[in-house]
């Protein structure tokens, strides 16, 4: 009776682990198709985000040199129309993320900076030049730079910066959505994200 009782109890445990070692094997498959299919997510987020907007501006540009001991000026002066395209991109394929299998998490280490691209379609109109003050390459430059600083304060005084982080966050709200649907938890530089709204207050 003894001898049975011990064979029954040894067949139990036997049993038992083979349930544990299954259980085992089919918890480390799911967390490698989970892991699978957030890379795949994070793959397809890793793209160019892209806002574009169009800018128009009216420059005076004036320039007066003086010889003679002030006595005799030369001038020159132009009318500037600028038409431009702007876009402000985010490059994702640099977004840093890193996967923790064994505590189920998602941690975006780095979010790649801000790309602002500015196309400027310059033209001079009512040029009017002294033979001893006229138009160089260096007046050029100058007006350039210019244009492209104004254009620079008019894009971030402008919607085009917010709609370009509105774009963003709703690819990282992609990642969020699926790892919260999986049991995994988000995290950005150790703060957990635990709602999608907690993306759009990220100090980015």
């Amino acid at each position: 009776m003894k001898n049975i009782l011990l064979a029954v109890l040894m067949i139990a445990v036997i049993i038992l682990g083979f349930m544990y070692l299954e259980n085992k094997n089919d918890e480390k498959e799911s967390l490698k198709e989970d892991t699978a299919l957030i890379q795949e997510q994070i793959r397809n987020v890793g793209k160019l985000v892209v806002t574009e907007g169009s800018f128009s501006q009216v420059f005076t540009y004036k320039n007066s040199k003086s010889f003679y001991f002030d006595i005799l000026s030369a001038r020159k002066k132009a009318l500037i129309v600028v038409n431009a395209e702007a876009s402000i991109a985010y490059d994702l394929s640099k977004l840093e993320i890193e996967i923790d299998e064994e505590g189920k998490r998602v941690i975006i280490k780095e979010i790649p900076e801000e790309e602002i691209s500015i196309n400027p379609n310059i033209k001079y109109y009512d040029v009017t030049q002294d033979y001893l003050n006229q138009f160089e390459a260096e007046d050029y430059n100058k007006i350039k730079e210019r244009i492209e600083k104004s254009l620079r304060e008019k894009i971030e005084q402008s919607s085009l910066k917010s709609n370009a982080r509105n774009r963003l966050i709703s690819e990282l709200q992609k990642i969020y959505i699926l790892t919260s649907s999986m049991g995994w938890t988000l995290e950005y530089k150790n703060q957990p994200i635990e709602d999608s709204e907690t993306l759009e207050v990220i100090k980015l």
